[in-house]
């Protein structure tokens, strides 16, 4: 049934804005169909803060996706990342009314909302809901309790909040370039979805995505979200101090950092030196690239200590048998790698986005620049999976009202039509059906 879908995925980042149109084939691999990008000039660290700029980033992005790939694009998914991000756990319980009856989708349906309702500080919102560990009757450690006999279900739930007002930015700029937002996701579990595979999860792995205005965390243990965080640094700071501590342009720094740049000094022979072009009737100037490794050293030192730090919190520093995964355009900075296995005493790689593809017309669709994108492209599909079992396991209004009933088709098709602005929330009330 997916094979016949096409899912659109909208990364608003810092430093590029990008759109990519993918389907699964028949071995349920990501084909992507399309991609546009264009420059972000009104998103400062994850945040619109240009409105106007953004709007026309957006739709240049949409329609080069939407040319490549041949198709008109109405709704999209949309990442979401910033400063403004936290994440806490809460727990929640609901008590049934017989003991006889089994657990049923619905009552883990009415527990998760029953955490979308709690009072959050004025300004932060709900963006994800998501559970860790239930228990039932006061027996823990249960991962799906569905089908279990008890009168009392508890879990704990992972909650991540976003700023209200940086949600309806992000919405006003979705709305004014003439599109609806499907799915907002926060861009590390994306990220997760195209760069992770389910052992390291398992295992226990970090995910840090190093972009541009942000480097975004995720962790994973026994295949469940445990810890999310960003860290308001990315590899645009990194420019910044290029450009201060050379005393060159913004965008000959940016070439410094990605041709000859070097996470590790030690390793930049100090005897090479590249000239770059001065100012009007001035000689062009030297740079030593020793001296740009230390300057990218020393900033890329700080990032991966608070890398570190935020891994300490989680509680789970010497539980993840997966290492570190290291992915975002950052990533692709040489050396990265053994920075960070130095700095953690932790197995590190780079994350690239391929286990999840298939053919694609678009071959820089590997990098890790885009592992957001492509993730956000793979949570449209793990959206559409999610309806269909939630339609298979029990909320079947075609089984109980008949396969040919006028409810049961309304339902079927209304829940295997992708429709503008289609949320899961849309099928949590039998009695609409």
């Amino acid at each position: 049934m997916q094979n016949n879908k096409i899912v659109v995925g909208l990364d608003i980042g810092t430093t590029k804005i990008c759109a990519i149109v993918g389907t699964k084939n028949e071995y349920g691999k990501l084909e992507v169909l399309g991609m546009g990008k264009a420059i972000s000039d009104g998103v400062i660290r994850g945040i619109v803060t240009n409105i106007d700029k953004t709007i026309v980033a957006i739709e240049k992005a949409i329609a080069e996706a939407s040319e490549q790939a041949g198709i008109d694009i109405n709704v999209v998914n949309v990442g979401i990342a910033g400063q403004h991000i936290k994440s806490t756990v809460h727990h929640g319980s609901i008590t049934r009314d017989s003991v006889d009856d089994e657990i049923t989708i619905e009552d883990v349906n009415r527990l998760t909302n029953d955490i979308y309702k709690m009072v959050m500080p004025p300004g932060c919102e709900i963006i994800h809901v998501m559970p860790q560990d239930y228990m039932v009757d006061y027996e823990e450690g249960i991962k799906d309790p569905v089908g279990m006999s008890g009168v009392k279900l508890e879990a704990d739930f992972h909650v991540i909040t976003a700023q209200t007002n940086a949600i309806r930015n992000i919405n006003k700029c979705i709305k004014r370039a003439e599109l609806v937002t499907e799915l907002l996701v926060l861009e590390p579990l994306a990220s997760s979805l195209s760069v992770l595979s389910e052992e390291e999860k398992e295992a226990g792995v970090c995910l840090v995505d190093i972009g541009g205005g942000t480097t975004d965390i995720a962790i994973f243990h026994d295949s469940i979200i445990r810890h999310t965080a960003v860290i308001p640094f990315g590899g645009n700071i990194v420019t910044s101090d290029i450009k201060e501590g050379l005393k060159v342009m913004q965008n000959q720094a940016e070439q410094l950092k990605t041709k000859f740049g070097k996470a590790i000094a030690e390793e930049a022979n100090p005897n090479e030196i590249v000239s770059i072009p001065g100012l009007r009737n001035r000689p062009p100037k030297e740079i030593s690239i020793r001296n740009l490794a230390h300057i990218i050293e020393a900033r890329m030192e700080e990032i991966i200590e608070l890398v570190h730090a935020e891994i300490i919190t989680s509680g789970l520093a010497g539980k993840m048998a997966g290492g570190i995964v290291i992915t975002g355009g950052g990533s692709q900075l040489a050396y990265i790698q053994q920075l960070f296995e130095y700095m953690t005493g932790m197995d590190a790689r780079i994350g690239y986005p391929n286990e999840h593809l298939g053919k694609s017309k678009v071959e820089a669709i590997k990098s890790p620049m885009y592992a957001t994108t492509v993730g956000l492209v793979l949570s449209g599909f793990k959206a559409l999976d999610e309806r269909e079992e939630r339609y298979n396991r029990g909320f079947n209004p075609v089984a109980r009202e008949g396969k040919g009933s006028k409810k049961g088709t309304e339902f079927f098709n209304k829940l295997m039509t992708r429709t503008k602005g289609l949320l899961m929330d849309d099928f949590d009330n039998k009695e609409d059906y």
